[in-house]
Parts: C-alpha cells; sequence; structure tokens
C-alpha cells in the first residue's frame, strides 16, 4: 500500500472517530439539558384577574433524575415565574417504577399548587403508591374531574381526564361538573383527546405523551408516536382549531429508546392571555 493510500486511510479513520464523539457529545446534551419554552395563549371570556397567569406545565418525566436531589431540574424551575403547576402524566415509568425522582420534584415544588393527571405508564406501575406521595404534597388529581379555580371573585375551571391512550378518558364526567360559562382548561397526557376537546368548546388543553417523537427529523418532524403511528399530525407544539388551543409538551424523560434527537427535555410556560 502506498503512503498516500496510508494517509488517506488514516484520516478516514480520524474524522469517523472525531464524527462518533461529536455526535455522541451532542446525543448527551440533547438528552440531558433542558429547554424551557414559552407560550402565550388566547383565551375567549378570559376574567381580568387572569391575563397573565401563567402554568408550569410538567409531562412524562418517566423517574429521570437531573442531578442529585432533581437540583439540575429545580434549579431551572426556581428561575421561573409561575402560578400553578400541571403535571400531566408519566412521572413514573413502568420498567423503572420508584418513586424516588417524583417526590424529590414534587418537594422542591412544595409551595406552589399543583394538580395532576395519570398517564399510561402510571396504569403500569404501582399508581396506589405514587398516589399516595401525590396526595402527601397536596397534590389534586383530576381523573376525570373539574376544579373551579378561584383568583377573588372570578375563576376559571381545571379539567383533567384520566390517559385517553388507554379508553380511560371521560371528558363527559368532567364537563358534567362545570357549572358555569368561565374558560375551560383541560389537563391530559395524551393529545388523543383533541378533537373531543374541540367539540366540547374548551379552551386550552395541555398534553404530553409524545415526548416530541423523541428522536425528530429536522422538517419532517417526529418519525412515530404511539396510538398516532408514522409522521404523526399531533406530535408537538401549539394546534389550534375554532375556539380551542392544544399544546403538547415534549416532556422531561425518555421512553424505550434512552435517548434523544432533536428534541430536548422541556418545561413549558403557558401564559393566558384576553381573546
Amino acid at each position: 500500500m502506498s503512503v498516500n493510500n496510508e494517509r488517506r486511510k488514516t484520516i478516514k479513520i480520524v474524522l469517523f472517530a472525531l464524527g462518533a464523539v461529536l455526535l455522541t457529545a451532542y446525543i448527551y446534551i440533547e438528552t440531558n439539558s433542558i429547554a424551557v419554552i414559552h407560550y402565550n395563549v388566547s383565551i375567549k371570556n378570559l376574567p381580568s384577574r387572569f391575563k397573565g397567569f401563567t402554568i408550569l406545565h410538567i409531562t412524562d418525566l418517566h423517574t429521570k433524575q437531573f442531578g442529585e436531589n432533581q437540583e439540575n431540574l429545580l434549579e431551572i424551575i426556581n428561575e421561573q415565574q409561575f402560578d400553578i403547576v400541571a403535571l400531566t402524566g408519566d412521572l413514573v415509568d413502568q420498567h423503572k417504577p420508584g418513586p424516588g425522582a417524583v417526590a424529590e420534584l414534587l418537594e422542591g415544588l412544595k409551595a406552589y399548587e399543583m394538580y395532576f393527571v395519570p398517564g399510561n405508564h402510571e396504569h403500569w406501575a404501582d399508581y396506589d403508591k405514587l398516589k399516595e406521595i401525590l396526595l402527601a404534597y397536596d397534590v389534586a388529581i383530576l381523573e376525570n374531574k373539574a376544579f373551579r379555580y378561584r383568583s377573588g371573585d372570578q375563576h376559571l375551571w381545571l379539567m383533567g381526564v384520566d390517559d385517553p391512550f388507554l379508553g380511560l378518558a371521560r371528558l363527559d364526567k368532567a364537563l358534567d361538573e362545570v357549572t358555569d360559562n368561565a374558560p375551560l382548561i383541560l389537563l391530559t397526557h395524551s393529545p388523543n383527546i383533541y378533537e373531543y376537546a374541540v367539540e366540547e368548546n374548551i379552551d386550552l388543553v395541555l398534553a404530553g405523551h409524545t415526548h416530541g417523537g423523541q428522536i425528530r427529523v429536522p422538517f419532517l418532524g417526529a418519525l412515530y408516536v404511539p396510538a398516532q403511528g408514522f409522521f404523526p399530525e399531533y406530535d408537538y407544539g401549539i394546534f389550534s382549531s375554532d375556539n380551542t388551543t392544544m399544546v403538547i409538551n415534549a416532556g422531561l424523560g425518555e421512553s424505550v429508546i434512552p435517548f434523544r434527537f432533536n428534541m430536548r427535555p422541556e418545561l413549558a410556560l403557558i401564559t393566558l392571555e384576553s381573546h
């Protein structure tokens, strides 16, 4: 083999190794660095006291740790301004069901009002144990229920459904508890309920489950989402139809594939504005 051929072979090996290192570093950063995404959502007939009301939306932790006692995650959360916390399921993972990571997160959030709906992994893991922890931290569990959230003499409705992915959602039961025309905010794990929410004139839907695809192809979006299949319609971000807006949060953890690509873990802050 000539000297030039040997040199070209060496260069190719070095470039391949460098590319592998850079790709590994990129995937590590994509999987472990947390993005904070801000949404401003216009709500029809929003009571004046709720203008600027902000919800911290957390979903799909999948028992993931961000530093000791979740200190890295909580440091980012503590830098934000918000009024309440919405937790939309899959905080635990059926393959890592220990609730310690969840308890550490809730400990850091205990100064805030928290509202929770379950996802598929809660039902596949030890949901009863998780409920004990949620209730110990005064988290309101909205399984097919509605809650009148008051600010002074004004209010809106916080609603929640059990997981639509498993066929457990009963939006009709939650709506039965609504007694007036105040704005409706729906917490759900899976976005599959969106079209039903549009029919019922829900103002805002907060969903998770999709992980934004977890592996996201530039210009094409998510490759696959359970219950929606390949190149899903409702994968990530903000969607609007008639008076209904849905925000799909990419979540914090991973499932099945233990990494992310072009879709960082995220926290979402949703601020309400007058329509």
